[in-house]
C-alpha cells in the first residue's frame, strides 16, 4: 500500500470494544491490523453498559454474540418512583452485557480472524512517507500504513494529531456499580433525580449494572444512590458485586478527526454524553466507516462520513442534555415524557 515498509496495514491504538470492532472490520476488508492496547484483558471501563437494538445486529455481523440479558425498552421515571413513561423498541432487542464479557467476546473473535494484539503504552507517534510510526514502550517501533485512534475520552492520538477542541457545557462524569439482585423488568431504567441521572441495566439473571450521570463532582455512588429513594428500595440488601469505576469528563469537544494517515473513531473522535446510551453504536458506525476510507484511501472523506454517522446523536444528545442542564427543564422530562408518550417512542427508534 505504501513505499515504506510497513509491519501492518493498519495499526489501531485501543483495545476496547470499539478498537477490537474495527480491526476485525478491517480485518474483513483484507487488511492485516495489529491492536496496541497496554491494559491487561479484559478491559473494563464504567458505562452503562446496554446494548442497543442496532450494536447487538453490527456484533453479530462481525462474528460477535456476547452473552447477558435482552431488553426490551427504555423507561424514564421520577427518583421516586411516583411518575415513569416507557417506549419498547420497535424491532429487536437490546441487551445488557458486562464490558468485559464484551470485551472478551471481541478480542477471542478477533484472534481467531488473524488480529495481531500488542501490549504496551504508546509513547508517541509519527508520520512519515506514505505510513505512521507508533512508538510502543516495552515494544519498540511499529509501523502501519495506516494508524486508527480508537483510544477512548482521553485520547492520547487525539493529543498528538492536535485534535483537542474546548468543552462547551459543564464537565459531565459517570460512576457505575454492580449489584447482585434480579432484574425486575426488561427494560432499561432512566431514573431522574434533581442534578443527576441513574441507568439501570440488567447484566445477568442475579445482576444489574447501576451508572449514575452528574456535573457534580465529590460524592460517591453511595451517596447519589440516596437521591433516587425508588431505586433505593430495589437495590435494598442487595450486595455490590464490583467495585465503583468512574469516568469524565464526558464531553470531548474535537476539532480533528484525520490528519494524514490517522484517524479517530469512537469517544477519541468526540462524545457529547451517555444520556442516550448509543456509545458502542457509534463507535462501530465510526469505525466501518474509518476502515471505508482507508480501503478507498480517502482520509480526507472521513469527516463527512463521522458527522453523517453520528448527525442524530449529537442532536438528540445535545437537546436532552440542554435539558438536564436547566432544572427547570429537568424537572419536565417525565412528566413530558408521560403525557406524550409518542415524544419517547420516537426517541428510543432513534436510539435503536
Amino acid at each position: 500500500m505504501t513505499g515504506v515498509d510497513v509491519d501492518v496495514d493498519v495499526v489501531v491504538v485501543g483495545g476496547g470494544p470499539v478498537g477490537l470492532a474495527t480491526a476485525i472490520t478491517a480485518v474483513g476488508r483484507g487488511l492485516s491490523v495489529a491492536v496496541v492496547e497496554h491494559r491487561a484483558d479484559p478491559v473494563d471501563k464504567a458505562c452503562g453498559e446496554g446494548l442497543m437494538p442496532s450494536a447487538v445486529l453490527a456484533l453479530r455481523q462481525l462474528g460477535v454474540e456476547p452473552t447477558g440479558v435482552d431488553f426490551a425498552g427504555i423507561r424514564y421515571t421520577t427518583a421516586d418512583g411516583s411518575r415513569s413513561a416507557q417506549a419498547r423498541f420497535r424491532e429487536g432487542l437490546g441487551r445488557g452485557v458486562r464490558r468485559t464479557t464484551l470485551v472478551a467476546a471481541l478480542a477471542a473473535r478477533a484472534d481467531a480472524v488473524g488480529v495481531k494484539r500488542v501490549r504496551g503504552d504508546l509513547v508517541r507517534l509519527h508520520q512519515v512517507s506514505g505510513a505512521v510510526v507508533a512508538h510502543v514502550a516495552g515494544t519498540g517501533d511499529l509501523t502501519g500504513a495506516w494508524l486508527v485512534g480508537a483510544d477512548g475520552l482521553h485520547s492520547s492520538v487525539r493529543r498528538a494529531i492536535g485534535g483537542e477542541g474546548a468543552a462547551r457545557v459543564r464537565p459531565r462524569h459517570g460512576l457505575r456499580r454492580h449489584f447482585a439482585v434480579e432484574p425486575w423488568t426488561d427494560l432499561v431504567e432512566v431514573h431522574w433525580a434533581r442534578g443527576a441521572e441513574a441507568y439501570v441495566t440488567p447484566v445477568g439473571p442475579d445482576e444489574v449494572g447501576v451508572a449514575i450521570l452528574t456535573d457534580v463532582r465529590g460524592p460517591d455512588h453511595a451517596h447519589w444512590l440516596r437521591w433516587f429513594p425508588a431505586l433505593q428500595r430495589r437495590l435494598a440488601g442487595a450486595e455490590p458485586t464490583t467495585r465503583v469505576l468512574g469516568a469524565g469528563p464526558l464531553e470531548q469537544n474535537v476539532r480533528r478527526r484525520a490528519l494524514g494517515r490517522v484517524l479517530l473513531v469512537g469517544d477519541a473522535a468526540g462524545y457529547v454524553d451517555a444520556l442516550t446510551g448509543e456509545g458502542v453504536s457509534l463507535g462501530l458506525a465510526t469505525g466501518s466507516a474509518a476502515v471505508d476510507c482507508i480501503v478507498a484511501g480517502r482520509p480526507q472523506s472521513y469527516e463527512e462520513l463521522w458527522r453523517a454517522a453520528t448527525r442524530r446523536y449529537r442532536l438528540l444528545t445535545r437537546s436532552v442534555l440542554f435539558a438536564a442542564q436547566h432544572e427547570p427543564l429537568r424537572r419536565a422530562v417525565v412528566p413530558v415524557a408521560a403525557a406524550l408518550p409518542p415524544v419517547l417512542g420516537a426517541a428510543v427508534r432513534a436510539l435503536a
